[in-house]
């Protein structure tokens, strides 16, 4: 492969700047292949390409968007360890992908993005969970101070609903015979953190509040008995759903249960079932979307590119079907 003699280091990328407000703005924008492989290698790269296999080595541009690191010898190019590595989609498709799945408020199905993009319903979900891949943010990992509200729900439908074939005894309450719980803290105003858990017991949840919330900041619950003892680090507030009380001056869990509200309506009227062996992807999928709500649709796009390192196969994807 013939090598330009340049240092790419010294280089810069000159890329189109203008956001877009819709699709017709995104396609317009990116034209072309060439358009997408620029306006990625500007958010990794920023005009100074690194190496992925070797970060200090002297990094030279090579014919069709390839480059060569010096060090180790080995050819890369700016999909080379990110979602898009060996992937034989257009980016162009990618990134209409991408768009309609973070802009749309609760995503979108395989079978529909399937038929928008041209692509069969298999490649379709595995685009989606790439994706979603890159939807757990670390810039929403941040610790929450302030007034923060902590709750938890449950999801995989309540038993009354099941045809008495699927039903299982002694589900009531916060069983997890048939659900499976998912945690969450969110600061008033701010961003979220939610993840499955294995159960909702004080050992379990109290460790995650600790680990994600400032000492001596607010923070409000309901009677649930795992949330006892929080006083010794935190201003505790708490409001007793059982006695139908759902507001005591400023202690309450609103917030929170409204995006627990949006979660459960997304998943039952775009994907209808999920299984728990891919909870937390759906559950980073609708976080991000909360947690950006306050930025535009080509912030959240690019802000979602800018994190797509880290490879997901298929095999890694559906290891523990």
């Amino acid at each position: 492969m013939e090598i330009i003699e340049t240092n790419v280091q010294n280089t810069e990328n000159e890329v189109d700047n203008l956001g877009f407000k819709s699709i017709i703005d995104l396609l317009e924008k990116f034209s072309d292949e060439q358009t997408c492989i620029d306006h990625l290698e500007s958010l990794r790269w920023n005009g100074q390409v690194i190496s992925p296999y070797d970060p200090t080595s002297k990094v030279y541009k090579c014919k069709g968007n390839k480059y060569r690191c010096k060090n180790t010898g080995q050819y890369f190019n700016v999909k080379t360890r990110t979602i898009f590595e060996d992937t034989k989609i257009p980016l162009r498709k990618w990134f209409m992908a991408l768009y309609v799945f973070s802009s749309h408020k609760k995503g979108i199905s395989s079978h529909q993005l399937a038929k928008d993009i041209d692509v069969t319903q298999k490649t379709a979900w595995f685009i989606l969970h790439r994706l979603r891949y890159a939807f757990d943010h670390p810039n929403f990992k941040k610790e929450l101070s302030n007034h923060v509200e902590a709750d938890e729900t449950y999801m995989g439908g309540e038993g009354k609903n099941k045809h008495k074939d699927k039903k299982i005894k002694g589900t009531q309450g916060r069983s997890t015979k048939d659900k499976t719980p998912v945690f969450g803290l969110m600061e008033r105003g701010g961003n979220l953190i939610a993840q499955k858990v294995s159960n909702t017991r004080k050992k379990t949840l109290q460790p995650i509040i600790f680990a994600n919330v400032k000492e001596d900041s607010t923070l409000s619950t309901d009677e649930w008995k795992a949330y006892i003892g929080l006083n010794k680090k935190y201003d505790h507030l708490i409001v007793n759903h059982s006695a139908k009380e759902y507001v005591n001056g400023m202690a309450h869990t609103n917030d929170l249960e409204c995006f627990w509200s949006h979660l459960k309506r997304g998943v039952d009227g775009i994907y209808h079932w999920i299984s728990t062996e891919h909870l937390q992807s759906y559950v980073d999928e609708f976080s991000l979307r909360f947690n950006t709500r306050k930025i535009s649709t080509n912030e959240r796009f690019d802000l979602i590119l800018g994190n797509v390192i880290g490879r997901l196969t298929y095999k890694d994807l559906i290891a523990n079907e």
